[in-house]
């Protein structure tokens, strides 16, 4: 099911055993955050994250009795699929028990959580939720429930001037709502121009890491550009990450696996860290020197181009190094 689905589920009560995936970290920590409001769970539950995973920690906990009566919460959080016999344990461990919560939070990618769906199906006593990236409607509908939560006397305009200066990022959104509401006053665009700082360069980064999986980036180009990035510093921004995709590359063939607070001096989160290595490991090193040499080339066409044609230059070289790759 999606999101709103889910939302008329949760009307009724919380669903015991749940897996989520999809494209929306915002909604993982949501209502990982909601399940442990609801359930009085803050401090009384076992939560994973990624290679924390322990199935006789998670056997344990789902098989005693509530210490005080209470609910039993498990939150596991990973990129990695758990083993098949595995999983129907902790199913039906909450299925036997009513004082059971399992929330599968699953970030392995969409198309490999297909699988997934079959354990987490009605019969079994649980159900699955997809996310996408939110759209204007959805950011801005969740912005609005959110500013009445707090309070926030804000316009349905300023609500929309929001969401799109912040680049959907629904984290960032209900940050800058509690912010505002310290006002304690009508909040307008001219509040939210003057306090807010526009997510361009968040979004620079989306799109570079789409463009190098060969996605369509055309309209996140064009957001950009909107949100005020110039053409310059969309290309300083691509040869800082094609710049971390050569270290990558270079320390992987040297060790066998990557490390990125020996690669870059700082640590990534780990699914960050494993994005750049598949990268890096997916491109050919001569490649990667093409692809340099083409940003040196449009950088040096578009400071001597008139400002008519930077926009049209820059798409174009974008779209020689995507048939690159």
């Amino acid at each position: 099911m999606y999101r709103n689905e889910f939302e008329k589920e949760l009307q009724k009560g919380l669903p015991r055993c749940v897996l989520l995936y999809g494209e929306n970290e915002f909604f993982f920590d949501y209502y990982s955050a909601l399940y442990k409001e609801k359930l009085n769970a803050q401090e009384e539950h076992l939560a994973h994250f990624f290679d924390e995973y322990s199935f006789e920690q998670a056997k344990a906990y789902l098989s005693q009795g509530s210490l005080f009566g209470g609910v039993n919460l498990y939150i596991l959080r990973t990129d990695k699929k758990l083993p098949k016999k595995e999983l129907e344990f902790l199913i039906d461990s909450v299925k036997k028990n009513p004082s059971n919560y399992f929330l599968y939070i699953y970030e392995g990618g969409s198309s490999n959580a297909r699988s997934l769906q079959t354990p987490f199906s009605p019969k079994n006593g649980a159900l699955w939720v997809r996310f996408f990236e939110p759209n204007l409607k959805e950011a801005s509908e969740y912005a609005n429930r959110r500013a009445r939560e707090i309070g926030l006397n804000i316009t349905p305009y300023a609500v929309n001037h929001l969401v799109n200066l912040l680049n959907f990022n629904m984290a960032l959104i209900d940050k800058e709502l509690e912010k505002l509401s310290i006002l304690d006053e009508a909040i307008e665009t001219k509040q939210i121009d003057a306090l807010v700082y526009s997510t361009a360069p968040l979004a620079v980064e989306k799109m570079i890491i789409s463009l190098f999986k060969k996605e369509d980036i055309t309209q996140t180009l064009k957001k950009i550009i909107e949100l005020g990035e110039d053409e310059f510093s969309i290309l300083r921004a691509i040869q800082r990450f094609l710049q971390q995709l050569f270290l990558f590359h270079a320390y992987i063939k040297l060790h066998g696996a990557p490390n990125s607070k020996e690669i870059l001096g700082y640590q990534l989160p780990k699914f960050i860290e494993q994005e750049r290595a598949s990268l890096a490991i997916r491109i050919k090193s001569s490649t990667l020197l093409k692809i340099y040499q083409e940003l040196l080339e449009i950088e040096l066409k578009i400071k001597t181009s008139s400002p008519m044609n930077k926009e049209s230059l820059l798409f174009g070289a974008l779209g020689k190094i995507r048939q690159m790759l």
